[in-house]
Order: structure tokens, then sequence, then C-alpha cells
């Protein structure tokens, strides 16, 4: 018997009970589409965090916080490590900052709190660092401030309630009108001494303002010195970074900082590729590090296993169904008793039989698999379009932007049709062997 007419047998034969038929693949498609929308909220879920991770940081930032000492201790980072750093293979740039005091900023009539940051501009600048107006500081008392600097300059005056908006902005009237750039800024620095308040105002002048931060929720407002300010402000208070002694302890001990020690150092690598190796060259000379991709891996590994269970319980939805697959073979054994008489009997060979139940078996899975996929496509685009207006109507939140809570990558249904039809095919084995131990004569001897 040729393959293409043992197809055609099975196909005449499943018409010749559609009802019961439909049923079997109806219960097949439904236990599909169960697993692949269970398990499309996982790849959903994954591909939002991960996605979330990418636009927050950048991929080939590497976070170096020190380095660990063979005694057990841990230190910062000076001009030493920094230069060791550069020499690694694909790095691109190190940058490296030191942090100050927040110090009051005026700009004419107006004023504001901010922090103080010295920053290696030309690393900086090798990073990415990018300017929305003016140009890099030059002199030592040029400055750079950050996007939302002017946002937050006040009128000096009383801070009252009338001065701020309902979302805790400066209101549009009490704002900074003018333009920044080349405008005098005075940074005012204050220690403590014999119980008074001593100010020491520094005059600089401000040549560029940051890119805006492309994220909405990042706040970008710090202002960039020179080493020669930061030396200005160390000579005044007589401590390092400026730091402010307590008024009520004036002998209070502060921390011995070199002034080549950097408080944030990071490193940006060529290319996504090179993390990893930079990051194993650095704690390999034990420099521990932190990357989006460190955290990447942790979030991969931790949403496998998510995939993997549910993938595991959308199996047994199809071993359930896998019953009434069975129960349908084992009927149309029955039923076609005499048909697989009459084949034994002109010498139809029992792998034939075997193999035509087998391929029923198995068109029952394939085509309940590929309608459950297609109802699984269509409820993930009901849900990704309708869970955010559902969650918007009734519990009157916005949910997060570009979260995807239903996703289907190309190897989901190919995994749901391989189960399948690995399950489908176990469930036609035992209905397949049954017939052929048909007896020829009680076949024929039956009436139909």
């Amino acid at each position: 018997m040729r393959l293409k007419d043992q197809f055609r047998f099975v196909r005449q034969n499943m018409k010749k009970n559609r009802t019961r038929m439909f049923m079997t693949i109806l219960a097949t498609a439904m236990s599909v589409a169960f697993l692949i929308v269970l398990a499309s909220v996982g790849f959903g879920l994954h591909k939002s965090i991960v996605k979330e991770t990418l636009e927050r940081r950048i991929v080939t930032e590497i976070e170096v916080p020190g380095k660990e000492e063979s005694n057990g201790g841990f230190r910062q980072l000076t001009d030493e490590d920094i230069s060791y750093f550069e020499e690694i293979d694909d790095v691109k740039a190190v940058t490296r900052r030191k942090s100050l005091q927040h110090y009051m900023f005026e700009v004419d009539d107006h004023l504001t709190d901010a922090q103080a940051i010295v920053a290696h501009m030309p690393s900086e600048t090798k990073a990415g660092l990018e300017l929305s107006d003016g140009w890099l500081p030059k002199a030592e008392t040029e400055v750079v401030v950050g996007y939302h600097f002017v946002e937050n300059l006040r009128p000096k005056r009383e801070v009252s309630e009338e001065l701020y908006d309902e979302k805790g902005q400066i209101k549009e009237e009490f704002r900074y009108k003018d333009g920044l750039i080349g405008k005098k800024i005075t940074m005012n620095v204050l220690k403590f001494e014999d119980g008074k308040e001593i100010k020491e105002p520094l005059e600089m002048t401000v040549v560029g303002i940051l890119k805006k931060p492309t994220k909405d929720w990042v706040y970008d407002s710090i202002v960039f010195v020179s080493e020669g300010v930061l030396k200005q402000v160390e000579e005044f208070t007589g401590t390092p970074r400026g730091m402010m002694k307590d008024p009520n302890n004036p002998d209070m001990e502060l921390p011995d900082i070199p002034f080549d020690q950097y408080d944030q150092v990071k490193i940006y690598a060529r290319d996504m590729e090179s993390v990893k190796d930079i990051t194993v060259e650095l704690e390999d000379n034990n420099y521990p590090s932190y990357s989006v991709i460190n955290e990447l891996k942790d979030v991969n590994v931790m949403f496998t296993i998510v995939k993997a269970g549910l993938i595991f319980i959308g199996t047994i939805a199809i071993i359930i169904a896998s019953i009434g697959i069975y129960n349908t073979m084992t009927m149309a054994v029955t039923e076609r008793a005499p048909d697989i008489g009459i084949m034994k009997a002109i010498g139809a060979n029992p792998k034939t039989i075997k193999r035509i139940f087998l391929l029923e078996s198995s068109y029952i899975g394939l085509i309940g698999a590929a309608i459950g996929t297609l109802v699984a496509y269509l409820i993930s685009f009901i849900v990704n379009f309708g869970l955010p207006l559902i969650i918007k109507q009734a519990f009157g939140e916005e949910p997060p932007e570009g979260l995807i809570f239903s996703h289907i990558p190309y190897t989901l249904p190919i995994i749901s049709f391989t189960i399948c039809y690995l399950v489908t095919i176990l469930s036609g084995l035992r209905p397949a062997q049954r017939a052929t131990k048909v007896d020829v004569l009680q076949a024929m001897r039956r009436e139909v």
C-alpha cells in the first residue's frame, strides 16, 4: 500500500465520525493554546525586563567600585588603577569622578541646591557625554551643569508652598527665564569654625548644559567643576572633598582621602561582546565589577526556570487531552475491525496497518496544534491590547510603559508542536498495536 493511499485512507476514515473527531481536535487545540499562552506570559515579562534594563543602563558600561586587598580589605581606586584599566584590550574609555558636597548655587536673583562633581572631561566625552547647549570647560573657573539644573532655580526668597505646583516642581512664573550659557554662577562653600558658620563664595562661569537624559524619571541637576575648584574648596574647609565637621564635635577625625582617589569609576567597552572578557580580567585581578550583562545573566537564569515551569504545566494539559486521543483511536480500531480484517486478508503488512493508525493520531495532533497556535496568537494580541485598558479602568493606574504581557517567539510554537506530536504518537501507539493483532476471521464475521 503506497504512502499516498495510506493518507487518503486516513482522511476517509476521519470523515466517518466527524463529531467525535472534531471534539478530539478541539480538545487538543485548546491544550496547545493553553500551553502557548501560559508560557508566553513568561516570555513577555522576560522581554519587558530585558528591554527596561537595556534602556535604563548603557550595555557597554562596567562599574568598578574598588579593589579587594590580599588582607581582606577593600580600597577605593586611584590613578594607578585607572592606568591599568585603560591598557585592557577593547576598553573604549574609563571615566572617574570625585564627589563633593551639596552646595547652594546662585545665579542672578535665583538659587538652588546641587551636588558638585569633579569629572575627567576627556574620558567623559569618549564615553559618550553630550551637551544640549554650549561647550566643554577650558578653564578652571568654567563649569557644566545638568539638564534640569535650570528648572531647580528658585527666587531668593523664603521657601513657601506657593513656589511649587502639585507635582512638587517650581511654578513657571517663578522659574529662571534667562539663558545659562555665559552666566556667572556662585558656589557657596560652608565650614564651621568656633561654632559659627562661615561662607566662602566661589565664582564660576556656566559654559555648557548636559543633554537631556533618555529616561523621563532621571533628574540631572549636578554641576561639573574642575580640579582647581576642588583645591580651593579643600584649602578653605581644611577637609578632604570639602567635608563639613560636626559643629558640636569640632575635634572629630575625618577620613584621609588621597587627592588621586576616585568615588566613582566606570569602564566603557568598545562593544557588548567585549564586556564579558573585560569583567573576567577584572575579577582575576581582584576588581569586583558590575555591568548590565551581569544583571541580564541573573534575569535570564531566573526566567529560564520560570518559562520551563510554565511549559511543563502546559504540557500537562496536552497530556490530559491525549486521553481523548487515546479513546478516539481505541474506538476507531474497534469500529474498523472489518476493514482491518480485509486489509490483512489481501496481504497488508502489520507495519502498514500500524502506520495508518499512527498517521491518524498524528493528523489529530498536528491539526489541533495548528489551530491552537493560531488561537494563541489571537489571545496574545487581545491580552496585550486589552489588559492595559482593563487595568486602567478597573484600578485607575497606568501600566508601566512598554510592558509586554504576552510574547510568542517562533521557538514557542515549535516547542508546542513537538510536544503535541510526541504525546499524540504515544497516545495512538497502543491502539495501533492492537490493530495489528486483530484476528482476520473474527473481523470478517463481524457485522458492521
